[in-house]
Protein backbone atom coordinates (compact mmCIF):
# COMPACT_ATOMS: atom_id res chain seq x y z
CA UNK A 1 0.00 0.00 0.00
CA UNK A 2 2.88 2.32 0.81
CA UNK A 3 4.23 1.88 -2.71
CA UNK A 4 0.78 2.58 -4.21
CA UNK A 5 0.35 5.69 -2.08
CA UNK A 6 3.82 6.94 -3.03
CA UNK A 7 3.05 6.34 -6.71
CA UNK A 8 -0.23 8.26 -6.47
CA UNK A 9 1.52 11.18 -4.76
CA UNK A 10 4.23 11.27 -7.44
CA UNK A 11 1.60 11.20 -10.21
CA UNK A 12 -0.24 14.09 -8.58
CA UNK A 13 2.97 16.09 -8.30
CA UNK A 14 3.80 15.53 -11.96
CA UNK A 15 0.31 16.63 -12.98
CA UNK A 16 0.71 19.78 -10.90
CA UNK A 17 4.07 20.57 -12.59
CA UNK A 18 2.52 20.02 -16.00
CA UNK A 19 -0.25 22.52 -15.18
CA UNK A 20 2.21 25.12 -13.80
CA UNK A 21 3.12 27.79 -16.41
CA UNK A 22 6.55 27.29 -17.97
CA UNK A 23 8.66 30.43 -18.48
CA UNK A 24 9.32 30.58 -22.22
CA UNK A 25 12.41 32.11 -23.80
CA UNK A 26 12.13 35.74 -24.81
CA UNK A 27 10.60 36.50 -28.18
CA UNK A 28 13.51 38.38 -29.77
CA UNK A 29 11.73 39.45 -33.00
CA UNK A 30 8.81 40.90 -31.03
CA UNK A 31 11.15 42.62 -28.57
CA UNK A 32 13.30 44.02 -31.35
CA UNK A 33 10.18 45.46 -33.01
CA UNK A 34 9.14 47.04 -29.69
CA UNK A 35 12.64 48.47 -29.18
CA UNK A 36 12.67 49.94 -32.70
CA UNK A 37 9.23 51.50 -32.18
CA UNK A 38 10.35 53.07 -28.91
CA UNK A 39 13.55 54.28 -30.55
CA UNK A 40 11.74 56.12 -33.34
CA UNK A 41 9.63 57.95 -30.75
CA UNK A 42 12.58 58.76 -28.49
CA UNK A 43 15.25 59.54 -31.07
CA UNK A 44 14.69 63.30 -31.53
CA UNK A 45 15.51 63.84 -27.85
CA UNK A 46 18.41 61.39 -27.97
CA UNK A 47 19.80 63.14 -31.06
CA UNK A 48 19.66 66.48 -29.27
CA UNK A 49 21.35 64.97 -26.20
CA UNK A 50 24.07 63.33 -28.29
CA UNK A 51 24.89 66.51 -30.21
CA UNK A 52 24.90 68.57 -27.02
CA UNK A 53 27.32 66.14 -25.37
CA UNK A 54 29.47 66.06 -28.50
CA UNK A 55 29.71 69.84 -28.68
CA UNK A 56 30.47 70.27 -24.95
CA UNK A 57 33.03 67.59 -24.01
CA UNK A 58 34.89 67.50 -20.70
CA UNK A 59 38.14 65.79 -19.73
CA UNK A 60 38.74 63.14 -17.08
CA UNK A 61 37.45 64.10 -13.62
CA UNK A 62 36.22 67.42 -15.05
CA UNK A 63 32.91 65.98 -16.32
CA UNK A 64 30.72 68.05 -14.00
CA UNK A 65 28.26 69.37 -16.60
CA UNK A 66 28.20 66.08 -18.50
CA UNK A 67 27.32 64.12 -15.36
CA UNK A 68 24.64 66.66 -14.41
CA UNK A 69 22.95 66.26 -17.80
CA UNK A 70 22.87 62.48 -17.46
CA UNK A 71 21.65 62.69 -13.87
CA UNK A 72 18.70 64.84 -14.98
CA UNK A 73 17.85 62.38 -17.77
CA UNK A 74 17.86 59.40 -15.42
CA UNK A 75 15.80 61.10 -12.72
CA UNK A 76 13.19 61.94 -15.35
CA UNK A 77 12.96 58.19 -16.10
CA UNK A 78 12.32 57.35 -12.46
CA UNK A 79 15.83 56.23 -11.45
CA UNK A 80 17.22 57.03 -8.01
CA UNK A 81 20.42 58.91 -8.82
CA UNK A 82 23.51 59.42 -6.66
CA UNK A 83 26.07 61.91 -7.97
CA UNK A 84 29.77 62.48 -7.25
CA UNK A 85 30.65 58.80 -6.92
CA UNK A 86 34.36 58.50 -7.70
CA UNK A 87 34.64 62.30 -7.99
CA UNK A 88 32.38 62.97 -11.00
CA UNK A 89 30.65 59.64 -11.59
CA UNK A 90 27.02 58.81 -10.97
CA UNK A 91 24.95 55.77 -10.06
CA UNK A 92 21.31 55.41 -11.15
CA UNK A 93 19.15 52.64 -9.64
CA UNK A 94 15.76 51.38 -10.85
CA UNK A 95 14.06 48.66 -8.81
CA UNK A 96 11.49 46.43 -10.50
CA UNK A 97 10.78 43.51 -8.21
CA UNK A 98 12.73 40.44 -7.18
CA UNK A 99 15.55 39.46 -9.51
CA UNK A 100 19.22 40.03 -10.30
CA UNK A 101 20.95 43.39 -10.37
CA UNK A 102 22.36 44.18 -13.81
CA UNK A 103 24.85 46.99 -14.28
CA UNK A 104 25.18 48.99 -17.51
CA UNK A 105 28.14 51.34 -17.79
CA UNK A 106 28.90 54.39 -19.89
CA UNK A 107 31.93 56.67 -19.81
CA UNK A 108 31.78 60.43 -19.37
CA UNK A 109 35.14 61.82 -20.43
CA UNK A 110 36.57 63.14 -23.70
CA UNK A 111 40.11 63.54 -25.08
CA UNK A 112 42.60 66.45 -24.98
CA UNK A 113 42.67 67.01 -28.75
CA UNK A 114 41.19 69.19 -31.47
CA UNK A 115 38.23 67.98 -33.50
CA UNK A 116 38.57 68.47 -37.27
CA UNK A 117 35.37 66.86 -38.57
CA UNK A 118 33.72 70.10 -39.70
CA UNK A 119 30.38 68.91 -38.30
CA UNK A 120 27.77 71.54 -37.43
CA UNK A 121 27.92 70.31 -33.82
CA UNK A 122 31.71 69.88 -33.68
CA UNK A 123 33.44 70.65 -30.42
CA UNK A 124 35.27 73.95 -30.10
CA UNK A 125 35.82 73.48 -26.38
CA UNK A 126 39.12 74.23 -24.67
CA UNK A 127 40.34 73.65 -21.14
CA UNK A 128 43.53 73.41 -19.09
CA UNK A 129 45.09 69.96 -18.93
CA UNK A 130 48.39 69.18 -17.21
CA UNK A 131 49.15 72.88 -16.99
CA UNK A 132 48.51 73.63 -20.67
CA UNK A 133 45.55 74.87 -22.66
CA UNK A 134 44.13 72.21 -24.94
CA UNK A 135 41.18 71.56 -27.20
CA UNK A 136 38.73 68.89 -26.03
CA UNK A 137 36.85 66.42 -28.25
CA UNK A 138 34.74 63.28 -28.01
CA UNK A 139 36.92 61.46 -30.52
CA UNK A 140 36.53 58.06 -28.88
CA UNK A 141 32.74 57.74 -29.02
CA UNK A 142 31.88 58.26 -25.36
CA UNK A 143 29.13 60.66 -26.42
CA UNK A 144 27.60 57.84 -28.50
CA UNK A 145 27.88 55.57 -25.45
CA UNK A 146 26.07 58.10 -23.25
CA UNK A 147 23.21 58.45 -25.74
CA UNK A 148 22.99 54.64 -25.92
CA UNK A 149 23.02 54.45 -22.12
CA UNK A 150 20.13 56.89 -21.68
CA UNK A 151 18.19 55.32 -24.57
CA UNK A 152 18.66 51.80 -23.19
CA UNK A 153 17.50 52.91 -19.75
CA UNK A 154 14.35 54.47 -21.23
CA UNK A 155 13.66 51.39 -23.35
CA UNK A 156 14.06 48.98 -20.42
CA UNK A 157 11.76 51.07 -18.23
CA UNK A 158 9.20 51.00 -21.04
CA UNK A 159 9.51 47.20 -21.15
CA UNK A 160 9.47 46.67 -17.37
CA UNK A 161 6.65 44.13 -17.67
CA UNK A 162 9.21 41.89 -19.47
CA UNK A 163 11.73 41.64 -16.61
CA UNK A 164 12.13 41.56 -12.83
CA UNK A 165 15.13 42.80 -10.91
CA UNK A 166 17.22 45.95 -10.54
CA UNK A 167 18.91 48.15 -13.12
CA UNK A 168 22.17 49.74 -11.98
CA UNK A 169 23.23 52.28 -14.57
CA UNK A 170 26.61 53.86 -13.84
CA UNK A 171 28.27 56.78 -15.62
CA UNK A 172 32.00 56.46 -15.08
CA UNK A 173 34.54 59.28 -15.25
CA UNK A 174 38.13 59.20 -16.47
CA UNK A 175 38.13 56.12 -18.70
CA UNK A 176 40.67 57.72 -21.04
CA UNK A 177 43.24 57.80 -18.25
CA UNK A 178 42.00 54.40 -16.91
CA UNK A 179 41.40 55.77 -13.42
CA UNK A 180 37.63 56.27 -13.25
CA UNK A 181 36.54 52.69 -12.54
CA UNK A 182 39.07 52.42 -9.71
CA UNK A 183 37.88 55.76 -8.32
CA UNK A 184 34.24 54.60 -8.27
CA UNK A 185 35.14 51.29 -6.65
CA UNK A 186 37.28 53.06 -4.04
CA UNK A 187 34.32 55.36 -3.32
CA UNK A 188 32.11 52.40 -2.43
CA UNK A 189 30.45 51.51 -5.73
CA UNK A 190 29.92 47.91 -4.60
CA UNK A 191 29.50 48.63 -0.88
CA UNK A 192 27.35 51.78 -0.78
CA UNK A 193 25.26 50.19 -3.54
CA UNK A 194 24.41 46.56 -4.15
CA UNK A 195 27.12 44.67 -5.99
CA UNK A 196 25.65 43.73 -9.38
CA UNK A 197 25.22 40.16 -10.52
CA UNK A 198 26.14 40.97 -14.13
CA UNK A 199 27.52 43.94 -16.07
CA UNK A 200 27.42 45.15 -19.67
CA UNK A 201 29.10 47.88 -21.69
CA UNK A 202 29.62 48.67 -25.35
CA UNK A 203 32.17 50.61 -27.37
CA UNK A 204 31.71 52.36 -30.70
CA UNK A 205 34.47 52.03 -33.29
CA UNK A 206 35.36 52.63 -36.91
CA UNK A 207 33.39 49.77 -38.46
CA UNK A 208 30.05 49.79 -40.34
CA UNK A 209 26.94 50.67 -38.37
CA UNK A 210 24.39 47.93 -37.82
CA UNK A 211 27.17 45.48 -36.94
CA UNK A 212 27.94 44.10 -33.48
CA UNK A 213 31.21 42.35 -32.62
CA UNK A 214 32.12 40.50 -29.44
CA UNK A 215 34.73 38.29 -27.83
CA UNK A 216 34.78 35.46 -25.31
CA UNK A 217 37.46 35.61 -22.62
CA UNK A 218 40.22 38.17 -23.24
CA UNK A 219 38.66 41.17 -24.96
CA UNK A 220 41.31 43.90 -24.67
CA UNK A 221 44.89 44.46 -23.60
CA UNK A 222 46.72 45.22 -20.38
CA UNK A 223 48.07 48.76 -20.44
CA UNK A 224 51.01 50.41 -18.70
CA UNK A 225 52.04 54.04 -18.92
CA UNK A 226 55.68 54.92 -19.63
CA UNK A 227 57.54 58.05 -18.49
CA UNK A 228 61.26 58.51 -19.13
CA UNK A 229 63.37 61.59 -18.50
CA UNK A 230 66.82 61.50 -20.13
CA UNK A 231 69.37 63.83 -18.52
CA UNK A 232 72.08 65.53 -20.55
CA UNK A 233 74.21 68.66 -20.37
CA UNK A 234 72.89 71.64 -22.27
CA UNK A 235 74.83 74.10 -24.38
CA UNK A 236 75.18 75.78 -27.75
CA UNK A 237 73.90 73.87 -30.75
CA UNK A 238 77.06 74.88 -32.63
CA UNK A 239 79.28 73.24 -30.00
CA UNK A 240 77.75 69.82 -29.37
CA UNK A 241 81.08 68.40 -28.21
CA UNK A 242 80.72 70.43 -25.00
CA UNK A 243 77.31 68.96 -24.26
CA UNK A 244 75.57 65.66 -23.65
CA UNK A 245 72.65 65.77 -26.04
CA UNK A 246 69.48 64.30 -24.44
CA UNK A 247 67.54 64.68 -27.70
CA UNK A 248 69.97 62.32 -29.40
CA UNK A 249 69.67 59.88 -26.51
CA UNK A 250 65.87 60.00 -26.65
CA UNK A 251 65.87 59.49 -30.42
CA UNK A 252 68.15 56.47 -30.10
CA UNK A 253 65.89 55.00 -27.42
CA UNK A 254 62.74 55.45 -29.52
CA UNK A 255 64.31 53.40 -32.30
CA UNK A 256 66.18 50.84 -30.20
CA UNK A 257 63.29 50.02 -27.86
CA UNK A 258 61.39 48.47 -30.76
CA UNK A 259 63.98 45.69 -30.78
CA UNK A 260 62.41 44.54 -27.50
CA UNK A 261 59.30 43.79 -29.55
CA UNK A 262 61.00 42.38 -32.63
CA UNK A 263 63.85 40.44 -31.02
CA UNK A 264 63.05 39.69 -27.37
CA UNK A 265 59.30 39.07 -27.26
CA UNK A 266 57.91 35.84 -28.70
CA UNK A 267 56.60 36.92 -32.13
CA UNK A 268 53.48 34.78 -31.67
CA UNK A 269 52.45 36.76 -28.57
CA UNK A 270 50.88 40.22 -28.57
CA UNK A 271 52.83 43.17 -27.21
CA UNK A 272 53.65 46.71 -28.33
CA UNK A 273 55.40 49.88 -27.21
CA UNK A 274 54.39 53.26 -28.64
CA UNK A 275 55.96 56.62 -27.79
CA UNK A 276 53.30 59.30 -28.17
CA UNK A 277 54.91 62.37 -26.63
CA UNK A 278 58.40 63.95 -26.74
CA UNK A 279 59.18 67.22 -24.93
CA UNK A 280 62.57 68.87 -24.96
CA UNK A 281 64.21 72.22 -25.54
CA UNK A 282 63.08 75.72 -26.43
CA UNK A 283 65.05 76.77 -29.52
CA UNK A 284 66.77 75.20 -32.50
CA UNK A 285 70.26 76.38 -31.53
CA UNK A 286 70.13 75.30 -27.88
CA UNK A 287 70.90 71.76 -26.80
CA UNK A 288 68.67 71.24 -23.75
CA UNK A 289 69.46 69.69 -20.41
CA UNK A 290 66.87 66.94 -20.63
CA UNK A 291 64.25 65.22 -22.79
CA UNK A 292 61.02 63.65 -21.58
CA UNK A 293 59.12 60.83 -23.27
CA UNK A 294 55.63 59.48 -22.65
CA UNK A 295 54.49 56.18 -24.06
CA UNK A 296 52.09 53.28 -23.76
CA UNK A 297 52.83 49.58 -23.31
CA UNK A 298 50.23 46.94 -24.29
CA UNK A 299 50.10 43.18 -23.76
CA UNK A 300 47.73 40.29 -23.15
CA UNK A 301 49.79 37.95 -20.96
CA UNK A 302 51.61 38.74 -17.68
CA UNK A 303 54.82 37.01 -18.75
CA UNK A 304 54.98 39.01 -22.00
CA UNK A 305 54.39 42.21 -20.04
CA UNK A 306 57.21 41.38 -17.60
CA UNK A 307 59.69 40.72 -20.43
CA UNK A 308 58.77 43.97 -22.16
CA UNK A 309 59.09 46.08 -19.03
CA UNK A 310 62.53 44.63 -18.30
CA UNK A 311 63.64 45.29 -21.89
CA UNK A 312 62.41 48.89 -21.84
CA UNK A 313 64.29 49.70 -18.65
CA UNK A 314 67.48 48.02 -19.84
CA UNK A 315 67.36 49.83 -23.20
CA UNK A 316 66.80 53.25 -21.60
CA UNK A 317 69.76 52.81 -19.28
CA UNK A 318 71.93 51.51 -22.11
CA UNK A 319 71.36 54.43 -24.50
CA UNK A 320 72.11 56.87 -21.69
CA UNK A 321 75.32 55.01 -20.86
CA UNK A 322 76.38 55.11 -24.53
CA UNK A 323 76.44 58.92 -24.33
CA UNK A 324 78.09 58.92 -20.89
CA UNK A 325 74.94 60.56 -19.55
CA UNK A 326 73.47 60.20 -16.06
CA UNK A 327 71.02 57.35 -15.53
CA UNK A 328 67.53 58.26 -16.78
CA UNK A 329 64.43 58.57 -14.63
CA UNK A 330 62.08 55.74 -15.54
CA UNK A 331 58.53 55.40 -14.27
CA UNK A 332 56.18 52.66 -15.45
CA UNK A 333 52.66 53.14 -14.17
CA UNK A 334 50.35 50.16 -14.18
CA UNK A 335 47.12 51.16 -15.91
CA UNK A 336 44.46 48.49 -16.08
CA UNK A 337 44.15 44.82 -16.82
CA UNK A 338 42.56 43.24 -19.89
CA UNK A 339 38.78 43.08 -20.18
CA UNK A 340 37.66 39.48 -19.63
CA UNK A 341 34.25 38.61 -21.06
CA UNK A 342 32.59 35.94 -18.96
CA UNK A 343 31.73 32.92 -21.17
CA UNK A 344 28.38 32.25 -19.48
CA UNK A 345 27.26 35.89 -19.74
CA UNK A 346 28.34 35.98 -23.39
CA UNK A 347 26.56 32.71 -24.18
CA UNK A 348 23.25 34.08 -22.86
CA UNK A 349 23.48 37.43 -24.65
CA UNK A 350 24.83 35.83 -27.81
CA UNK A 351 21.59 33.92 -28.45
CA UNK A 352 19.46 37.07 -28.36
CA UNK A 353 21.97 39.13 -30.37
CA UNK A 354 22.26 36.42 -33.02
CA UNK A 355 18.47 36.29 -33.37
CA UNK A 356 18.37 40.09 -33.73
CA UNK A 357 21.42 40.77 -35.92
CA UNK A 358 22.04 37.52 -37.80
CA UNK A 359 25.32 37.57 -39.72
CA UNK A 360 25.93 41.15 -38.58
CA UNK A 361 26.90 39.70 -35.20
CA UNK A 362 30.54 38.65 -35.41
CA UNK A 363 33.02 36.97 -33.09
CA UNK A 364 36.34 38.83 -33.39
CA UNK A 365 39.86 38.58 -31.93
CA UNK A 366 40.81 40.48 -28.78
CA UNK A 367 41.19 44.22 -29.13
CA UNK A 368 44.65 45.77 -28.69
CA UNK A 369 43.22 48.88 -27.00
CA UNK A 370 42.59 48.98 -23.26
CA UNK A 371 39.53 49.61 -21.11
CA UNK A 372 39.05 50.03 -17.38
CA UNK A 373 35.67 48.28 -17.59
CA UNK A 374 37.98 45.40 -16.68
CA UNK A 375 38.08 46.67 -13.09
CA UNK A 376 34.48 45.57 -12.52
CA UNK A 377 35.15 42.01 -13.69
CA UNK A 378 38.28 42.08 -11.52
CA UNK A 379 36.04 42.95 -8.57
CA UNK A 380 34.04 39.77 -9.19
CA UNK A 381 31.22 40.85 -11.50
CA UNK A 382 30.63 38.54 -14.52
CA UNK A 383 30.74 40.95 -17.46
CA UNK A 384 30.48 41.41 -21.20
CA UNK A 385 31.68 44.26 -23.39
CA UNK A 386 30.93 44.36 -27.12
CA UNK A 387 31.52 46.75 -30.01
CA UNK A 388 29.35 48.52 -32.56
CA UNK A 389 30.25 50.28 -35.83
CA UNK A 390 29.63 53.93 -36.66
CA UNK A 391 29.98 54.39 -40.44
CA UNK A 392 27.75 53.93 -43.49
CA UNK A 393 28.52 50.34 -44.67
CA UNK A 394 29.09 51.12 -48.35
CA UNK A 395 31.48 53.98 -47.57
CA UNK A 396 33.31 51.76 -45.09
CA UNK A 397 33.73 49.00 -47.69
CA UNK A 398 34.89 51.43 -50.39
CA UNK A 399 37.39 53.07 -48.03
CA UNK A 400 38.86 49.72 -47.00
CA UNK A 401 39.25 48.65 -50.63
CA UNK A 402 41.03 51.93 -51.39
CA UNK A 403 43.66 51.25 -48.72
CA UNK A 404 42.69 54.36 -46.74
CA UNK A 405 40.26 53.29 -44.01
CA UNK A 406 37.78 55.74 -42.51
CA UNK A 407 39.04 57.53 -39.37
CA UNK A 408 39.00 55.44 -36.22
CA UNK A 409 38.84 56.23 -32.53
CA UNK A 410 41.16 59.02 -31.31
CA UNK A 411 41.35 60.52 -34.80
CA UNK A 412 40.44 64.23 -35.05
CA UNK A 413 38.22 63.17 -37.99
CA UNK A 414 36.27 60.46 -36.13
CA UNK A 415 32.63 61.20 -37.04
CA UNK A 416 29.97 58.55 -36.25
CA UNK A 417 26.67 58.60 -38.12
CA UNK A 418 24.43 59.19 -35.10
CA UNK A 419 21.01 57.65 -35.69
CA UNK A 420 21.83 54.13 -36.95
CA UNK A 421 24.79 53.87 -34.58
CA UNK A 422 22.72 54.77 -31.53
CA UNK A 423 19.88 52.51 -32.68
CA UNK A 424 22.23 49.55 -32.95
CA UNK A 425 23.65 50.22 -29.51
CA UNK A 426 20.28 50.55 -27.80
CA UNK A 427 18.93 47.42 -29.48
CA UNK A 428 21.97 45.34 -28.59
CA UNK A 429 22.29 46.57 -24.99
CA UNK A 430 18.58 46.20 -24.30
CA UNK A 431 18.47 42.64 -25.66
CA UNK A 432 21.63 41.67 -23.76
CA UNK A 433 20.11 42.88 -20.49
CA UNK A 434 16.68 41.33 -21.17
CA UNK A 435 18.18 37.97 -22.12
CA UNK A 436 20.14 37.94 -18.85
CA UNK A 437 17.07 38.75 -16.76
CA UNK A 438 15.22 36.02 -18.68
CA UNK A 439 17.95 33.43 -18.18
CA UNK A 440 17.88 34.09 -14.44
CA UNK A 441 14.08 33.80 -14.30
CA UNK A 442 14.07 30.51 -16.18
CA UNK A 443 16.90 29.14 -14.08
CA UNK A 444 15.12 29.73 -10.75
Amino acid sequence: MKHVAKSLLLSAALCTLMLWPVHAEIDVPALKAAIEKSFETDYPKLDALYKDLHAHPELAFQEVNTAAKLAAEMRALGFEVTEKVGKTGLVAIYNNGDGPTIMVRTELDALPMEEKTGLDYASKAKTTWNGRETFVAHSCGHDIHMANWVGTAKTLVGLKDQWKGTLMFIAQPAEEIVQGAKAMLADGLFTRFKKPDFAFALHAGGGPYGNVSYRVGVGSSNVDGLYIKFHGRGGHGAMPHRTIDPVMIAARFIVDVQSVISREKDPTEFGLISIGSIHSGTAGNIIPDDAQLLGTIRSFKPEVRAKMLAGIERTAKAVAAMSDAPAPEIRIGEGTKAVINDPAVVATAEKALKAAFGDRLRLTPANTTSEDFSEFAGAGVPSMMFNIGVYEPEKWTTANKSGTPLPGNHSPLFAPVPKPTIQTGITALTLAVLSTFDQHARGK
